[in-house]
């Protein structure tokens, strides 16, 4: 097709390529730049359907599927295929009604048809049906409207075009269980390109969106054998760039959750890759800001991976404990549940390992001024698999908390921690009474120690403050002594003259 120029430019001048002619006077526009910007369309945000063409063919309804012989029916289906390839704008909400219609009606034939036909999936419609849904599906996102979206607090942006999106997903989904699948044939389109094309989509904020493409993306790594390394490496490229540089990502727990089930079939013993993965990037997810949205998937996926490698618990805990909160209460009460998630599955032998830096910080956590943490962390002691370990090691664990124990017992503002580090700390007298009566005695003894010398610092201290006085008063009567010997020369002086 010819391109048609704009009425008021003129074709180039052939001895001079390139340039443009110099318009009469009386045609000069003095703010053509201005006119330019004026009439130049501004693109909508807030749809991801970019490519939709106002001047498209109107669509005409087809045959039902079922109303066709078995001859013709694989030619209607692809006839419906490229019917459903067409993409509508949904922004206008009154624009191509009969053709949306169409289409609408179209897919959810598809979908019937798919799911209980069989016989229908031959060799021939896959890439027809592959084009179809490559075509609906994998769009630009559009950015988002609120750059400090908090997916907490805001509501989403949700996608205008779901009315058909979601059917095509349903197709998709469908497609891929159908008992007519062949992983085979469909190797040949969806390839590294298309999965990596559908990582990309979990970005999307609408939640309908990222839960089909989570069961999707789930299926194709069962049915694609040969796939499975290459989307375990986007996964890792993804969390890497969300933690070190993006900062925001909407599908994350989308794709904890897929991983979660994929760690779970791991084969023993664990390769090196799936120990890095652990390691490299779950443990430093815990140091994102946005950690609520994907704490439950990620603390599953940990859990995982200690079930089938119990060695792994101490570069878990020293992990945690490296990335541990400091100023965001909030995120310390999901670490400590995460921790009693982890003491549920760990090994006696494992927990020797980790328990004294693992209840120094339990130990700080239970002195938080904010209840909630401390109550978190008390909760510890209602874990009879946890007390039990507590108390094979109480030689370890009770020195590490009763000095901590003991203090905030006596001014700790909540009474109901009070209560609490009582049941606690009688909880211990019980496990180890001569243990807990010697720490006793050494506490008192070192708080006397310390009383004692805050005594000694504090006369010091008023010392040095006499000596100070005394050594300014003495300075200033030095000064006034000089004074006073030259105020009798100086009168003698003046009345000699």
């Amino acid at each position: 097709m010819e391109t048609k120029l704009p009425p008021a430019s003129t074709p180039t001048s052939p001895s001079s390529p390139g340039l443009s002619p110099v318009p009469p006077p009386d045609k000069v526009d003095g703010f053509s730049r201005r006119s330019l910007r004026r009439a130049r369309p501004r693109r909508s945000h807030s749809s991801s359907q970019f490519r939709y063409q106002s001047n498209q063919q109107e669509l005409t309804p087809l045959p039902l599927l079922k109303d066709v012989p078995a001859s013709e029916l694989h030619e209607l289906l692809s006839r419906k295929l490229a019917q459903c390839g067409v993409v509508f704008d949904f922004l206008d909400c009154v624009a191509d009604l009969k053709g949306k219609e169409v289409k609408r009606a179209a897919l959810n034939e598809l979908v019937e048809c798919v799911g209980s036909t069989r016989g229908v999936l031959i060799e021939p419609v896959y890439p027809d049906i592959i084009r179809m849904i490559s075509v609906n599906i994998f769009r630009t996102l559009p950015p988002s409207e609120n750059p400090e979206f908090d997916p907490e607090e805001d509501e989403p942006n949700l996608e205008p075009s779901w009315p058909h999106l979601q059917l095509v997903y349903e197709f998709f989904l469908r497609f891929l269980e159908s008992p007519d699948f062949q992983p085979s044939v469909a190797k040949r389109y969806v390839d590294q390109k298309f999965v990596l094309m559908l990582l990309e989509l979990f970005d999307s904020e609408d939640p309908r969106e990222r839960e089909y493409l989570k069961t999707i993306l789930h299926r194709v790594y069962g049915k694609f054998l040969g796939l499975r390394a290459y989307i375990r490496k986007q996964c890792n490229h993804i969390f890497l760039r969300f933690i070190y540089e993006l900062e925001h990502f909407n599908g994350v727990a989308e794709l904890l959750e897929i991983l979660g089930s994929i760690i779970n079939g791991f084969a023993l013993p664990l390769k090196t890759e799936h120990k890095q993965f652990l390691v490299r990037v779950l443990i430093p997810l815990h140091s994102v800001k946005s950690l609520s949205v994907f704490h439950a998937q990620l603390a599953y996926c940990v859990v995982q991976f200690l079930e089938k490698d119990a060695t792994l618990t101490e570069h878990v805990i020293r992990g945690l404990l490296k990335y541990w909160p400091k100023t965001c209460t909030q995120k310390e009460v999901m670490f400590l549940g995460e921790m009693e998630e982890i003491l549920d599955v760990i090994e006696p032998s494992q927990f020797v390992k980790i328990q004294e830096p693992l209840f120094k910080q339990v130990a700080r956590c239970v002195s938080s001024p904010h209840f909630q943490v401390a109550e978190r962390a008390l909760y510890f002691w209602n874990n009879e698999y946890i007390l039990s370990l507590i108390e094979d090691n109480c030689h370890t664990v009770l020195p590490a908390v009763f000095g901590t124990l003991y203090q905030v017992s006596k001014e700790h503002w909540n009474q109901t921690i009070v209560s609490l580090i009582y049941n606690v700390l009688k909880t211990f007298m019980e496990m180890n009474g001569k243990l807990f009566d010697e720490l006793t005695a050494s506490y008192k003894l070192e708080k006397q120690q310390e009383q004692q010398k805050a005594r000694e610092r504090q006369e010091l201290w008023q010392g040095l403050e006499e000596l100070r006085l005394r050594r300014l008063q003495g300075t200033q009567g030095a000064r006034e002594a000089p004074l006073q010997r030259l105020t009798p020369q100086a009168a003698t002086s003046g009345g000699q003259s």
